[in-house]
């Protein structure tokens, strides 16, 4: 009986599987938007109230900006490619932090923070964008919710639960998230994450009109703020600043040639 059990979770887990479009990856894709995305928004509005807004009005703008150009050049994809649904789930929204982090994050929806301190690591307006559109391209890929589905199916969680609707049921669903990010076990994941965005995101920013040769420089930049990594790239959640400066540059000329073929409405800097 146990067998079988675990034959049949087995068997759904691998039915339930999306592609992600572009780099055409397989995704555990348990959780809809319609469990994960009132979590996020709730989340991201407790944030923005809990924390300082920065007044930089110049700052600010060109975040929102930025955010605005790549965010419109996502969903111009998504129309075009019979992504209409998908694209009006998602409610953009890009603030600036004051805090000396050097971080950046997009929550499942499109909920972007940026704090002012990544701003020196950006440096001008196409560094912004590969932050950026790196940031958006987790949101596009549905990272957040392939990370709760994977969550659900490492802790073993009935099906019931996956598709429950109920508030407690969605919370659980949303913390597992949160509780297995330091988990070696999960960090391979991760990097696929991280490495996929890194990717789509170069691919986006180009499409809206900024220097794809910007999003290695961030990373050079990056290193040289940081230094290299006390320890080795497989105990880590994200891939190391001298892969993701090589990938990033190899990558450059398909993400030129993919933006191309994606930007069915080129946009004038």
């Amino acid at each position: 009986m146990k067998k079988i059990t675990t034959l049949l979770l087995v068997s759904t887990f691998l039915v339930q599987c999306s592609t992600v479009p572009i780099t055409g990856r397989k995704r555990l894709d348990l959780v809809s938007d319609a469990q994960a995305l009132p979590a996020s928004f709730a989340q991201y509005k407790g944030f923005i109230e809990k924390n300082k807004i920065s007044k930089n009005t110049k700052e600010t703008k060109e975040i929102k900006e930025v955010g605005k150009r790549i965010s419109e050049a996502v969903d111009r994809f998504m129309r075009a490619n019979n992504m209409s649904k998908e694209a009006d789930a998602y409610r953009w929204e890009f603030n600036l932090i004051e805090d000396k982090t050097v971080n950046a994050w997009c929550m499942p929806g499109g909920k972007v923070v940026f704090y002012t301190g990544i701003l020196p690591i950006c440096e001008n307006e196409d560094g912004i964008a590969a932050v950026m559109g790196h940031e958006v391209a987790h949101a596009f890929a549905r990272h957040g919710q392939e990370r709760m589905s994977q969550a659900m199916a490492q802790q073993g969680l009935s099906l019931a639960v996956a598709y429950g609707t109920r508030n407690d049921e969605n919370s659980k669903i949303w913390n597992l998230v949160y509780g297995v990010g330091s988990q070696v076990g999960m960090l391979a994941y991760s990097r696929t994450h991280e490495s996929e965005a890194d990717k789509l995101g170069l691919i986006f920013m180009i499409m809206a009109g900024y220097n794809g040769e910007e999003a290695a420089q961030v990373w050079v930049r990056m290193s040289k703020r940081t230094g290299k990594s006390s320890q080795p790239e497989f105990l880590s959640t994200h891939p190391s600043n001298e892969s993701r400066i090589q990938t990033l540059k190899a990558y450059l000329p398909e993400a030129t040639a993919l933006a191309k073929k994606f930007n069915a409405t080129p946009i004038v800097k």
